[in-house]
């Protein structure tokens, strides 16, 4: 069987992942809405802060999972399955250590539990809920190695399909659960039994996949390539802690400076915007093997003009999602959750913001992950974090919600969002970043300029509720494109897109009259 490009593959990843990943969140969504139906509101906070509190610990994966999958890039494109040997046996026992570690700090957690709750909510067995929780989540680590191993092969199709096929089943089966019993224990019973399901259809499709990994005749790996490993292993710590205070204190802040209750507004927001995000980072995950292997084998020159190709879709994509979602999200989540699950315009503002600008930042974060130079902007995360964490405590006190997310926009500002393309360009493109930099403010500045103009015209749009928010947003969606072509349709990053997907629906269709 004939290898596929680099361009198949990823169309093929990102095409499959978008797929599932709205499969699962239109299941997990009809889950939550019946969660929030069935259980009362502190349930939906404590389901909130008890996975941001889980999520942290999950540093304790030092990010090696990126280390080690960016050592795999090489031996695969090389076809050496003794090197791949060698990187999967140190895979397997680092998470055995990441997921015992994980077992053991989770359950040392519990006697301060109270400490992290400003109301202590009216909850039955909250002890109990809490290690099923702690159980789902270092079970999540038993197949992770083998997972990665297909991934870095350009195959996360086959891995994602497998992980949403599970995720829509529990979400089925928890809703039949919760409409029969209004149970919360069976709730995560069932998540637990599906996480137990994805791990051995993992293992036994990458068994199949790659027996080499049944060998026992495995090599140690030099000291030389160890110390390699061992020293991106460092850096990830770095990236990780950053991106678990970044990216996990929002809830734990709200509970302890707002209510639990706060939490679970939230939660249900960041259901809908997290699902959003994750679809569209489907988009980009899908390309992460190719740009790995791309890193291995090609020229700065090619690297460069792949980066901003991806860069070009990302400032589209994002920028029309935000738009639109600033416009409709409100009305949506009052309609699916109840109108007391519905935040102020101020707050829904900056959580547009937040989702744009990760966004944005998704290109840069892929290419730098993917070609392993996270050890240049490893303090990096730790400024952003403790700036977020400063920011988001003092600015949550004086103005509750909106604070958090505005001291989280300030970090990312005034430290990501520079740094990490800086990196980029330095070690690997090898180009003076400041052409990015324009680049970026360029795109911003269109984007604001449409928001500011279409919420404008939106104001004037008489019709009120849901269908007028659908309205509104649909107005945003087709003149944010069409504003966006007119703009772009010239640029060279907008005709080598466009020549490489004539190129790729031309080889199919080629192929398709060929047989």
């Amino acid at each position: 069987m004939k290898d596929k490009s680099r361009t198949e593959y990823s169309a093929l990843n990102s095409t499959v992942a978008i797929i599932a990943r709205m499969t699962a969140i239109l299941m997990g969504f009809a889950a939550r809405v019946v969660f929030t139906h069935t259980l009362n509101e502190d349930y939906v906070g404590i389901n909130g802060l008890f996975s941001n509190i889980l999520n942290i610990l999950s540093v304790s994966e030092l990010g090696v999972g990126t280390a080690i999958t960016f050592a795999l890039y090489k031996p695969i494109a090389l076809k050496d399955t003794e090197k791949q040997k060698s990187l999967m046996l140190l895979f397997k026992k680092f998470y055995f250590f990441v997921g015992s570690f994980v077992l053991l700090a989770g359950l040392a957690l519990i006697p301060f539990l109270d400490k992290l709750m400003k109301n202590k909510p009216d909850v039955d067995h909250l002890i109990l809920l809490y290690c099923l929780f702690l159980i789902n989540t270092v079970l999540s680590y038993v197949s992770i190695y083998k997972r990665t191993l297909i991934d870095a092969h350009q195959q996360n199709y086959i891995s994602v399909t497998i992980q949403t096929g599970t995720w829509a089943l529990s979400a089925l089966l928890q809703i039949i659960f919760l409409i029969i019993t209004r149970n919360f224990i069976a709730y995560l019973l069932i998540m637990i039994f599906c996480t137990i399901l994805s791990n051995v259809l993992i293992t036994v499709k990458a068994n199949r996949m790659f027996p080499y990994l049944r060998e026992k005749n495995v090599e140690k790996l030099p000291k030389e390539e160890l110390g390699d490993i061992v020293k991106n292993i460092k850096a990830m710590l770095f990236h990780k802690v950053g991106e678990a205070v970044v990216n996990n204190t929002d809830n734990l802040l709200i509970s302890a400076l707002v209510s639990t209750a706060a939490v679970g507004i939230y939660s249900n927001y960041y259901l809908v915007i997290g699902s959003i995000r994750q679809v569209l980072y489907q988009m980009f995950q899908g390309i992460t093997a190719s740009v790995g292997n791309l890193g291995a084998l090609e020229s700065k020159e090619r690297i460069k003009k792949i980066f901003e190709s991806v860069f070009f879709i990302a400032q589209w994509v994002f920028g029309v999602t935000a738009i639109c979602m600033f416009q409709l999200i409100d009305s949506f989540a009052g309609l699916s959750f109840g109108k007391n699950f519905v935040f102020t315009k101020d707050i829904t503002l900056l959580l547009c913001l937040n989702f744009y600008f990760m966004g944005m930042r998704q290109p840069v974060l892929i290419f730098r992950d993917s070609m392993g130079l996270f050890w240049y902007d490893r303090y990096k995360s730790i400024a952003e974090a403790a700036i977020n964490l400063i920011a988001s405590i003092i600015l949550g006190k004086l103005y509750g919600v909106a604070g958090v997310f505005l001291g989280t926009l300030i970090g990312m500002a005034s430290t990501s969002l520079w740094i990490e393309p800086y990196v980029l360009y330095k070690y690997k493109i090898k180009e003076n970043v400041l052409r990015y930099y324009l680049k970026f403010l360029l795109y911003l500045a269109v984007t604001v300029a449409l928001f500011l103009g279409e919420s404008r015209v939106c104001s004037w749009i008489p019709f009120t509720g849901f269908g007028g928010d659908i309205l509104r947003a649909l107005f945003c969606f087709v003149n944010t494109n069409l504003v966006y072509f007119v703009l772009y349709s010239r640029t060279k990053e907008f005709k080598f897109l466009s020549e490489k997907f004539l190129g790729l629906i031309k080889s199919k269709f080629g192929k398709k009259k060929e047989n």
